[in-house]
């Protein structure tokens, strides 16, 4: 990290330390799924994105005219829909009276332009709500699957080059059935002034939301071999020995960002990988999700 970006983290973390996320009323939600296993952190050349993560394999497809969701902004957007579903337990969610307000909401400035935030929030809109999820679990003889569209419908009602300006009728999007129902009933609690703190970076948010995740129930000790951990991470490293090492900097320099916001996560290191230590969850959950298979994941 460079030392201003350093600095800034810091004095994030400190602010955030005074205040409880309840107190500050900034807790959000992640889908179970998502926090288990990753969206691509870079532009895909296929419309097909497979992670693993133990039992888990977590399939991302989009049409070939549309493509797949990358990056940060997909991320920030899906604790939205998440943290909204859950808040309001409705399918059908309001973006926001203008686009200025609902990127605001995201922690994104609105910038115009080609390679403005705001083309880039609207291409991955349609990205992330075009896509599809199928979560398989196996182990043994035992073999179970879910099929999930993101969203049945949306209407995006917005003038890119008025960001500021009401629109006759309100951007919308309607999440699937199947989609709301997973992460209302498995939502995984983060402290969103954490993910806008760490929002520039699609490694760290995935870390982020993995480890309070995996702290919330951690009961014993679980090693975990770095290309295991980079087969849940890793989507842009190879596969080989020096892809190994890239992934273990990349984890490691994403880490220190962790550290500062969440002190009390415990792991220690070894030659071939890490290892979990049960410790406090950032946020611990008021209710745990469907425990069997969340613990046989890494």
């Amino acid at each position: 990290m460079k030392q201003e970006t350093v600095n800034d983290l810091i004095n994030k973390a400190f602010a955030i330390e005074e205040i409880s996320p309840k107190d500050a009323g900034t807790i959000g939600f992640m889908g179970r799924a998502l926090a288990q296993a990753t969206m691509p952190h870079k532009k895909q050349k296929t419309n097909e994105f497979v992670r693993k993560n133990g039992i888990l394999t977590l399939t991302m497809l989009a049409p070939s005219n549309v493509g797949l969701p990358y990056g940060s902004i997909p991320r920030l957007l899906m604790m939205w829909l998440t943290t909204e579903a859950v808040r309001t337990k409705e399918r059908e969610l309001v973006l926001g009276k203008t686009l200025r307000e609902f990127m605001g909401q995201l922690g994104l400035q609105s910038t115009g332009g080609r390679w403005g935030s705001i083309t880039a929030l609207k291409e991955q809109m349609r990205r992330l709500f075009s896509a599809s999820i199928s979560c398989h679990y196996a182990e043994n003889y035992r073999e179970s699957g879910l099929n999930l569209q993101i969203a049945e419908d949306y209407q995006l009602w917005w003038d890119p080059k008025s960001p500021d300006q009401l629109s006759l009728w309100e951007s919308n999007v309607t999440l699937g059935t199947k989609f709301f129902n997973e992460i209302i009933n498995n939502p995984v609690p983060l402290d969103m002034r954490v993910i806008k703190a760490i929002r520039r970076s699609p490694m760290a948010l995935d870390m982020y939301c993995w480890l309070t995740y995996r702290m919330s129930y951690l009961r014993t000790r679980t090693n975990i071999p770095w290309p295991m951990l980079q087969t849940q991470f890793g989507a842009d490293y190879g596969v080989n020995e020096q892809g190994v090492r890239d992934f273990k900097r990349a984890f490691m320099r994403e880490l220190k960002k962790i550290y500062l916001f969440y002190p009390d996560v415990k792991l220690e290191f070894w030659e071939h990988g890490i290892s979990l230590l049960p410790g406090k969850s950032h946020i611990p959950p008021k209710k745990t999700g469907a425990k069997v298979l969340a613990t046989e994941a890494t």
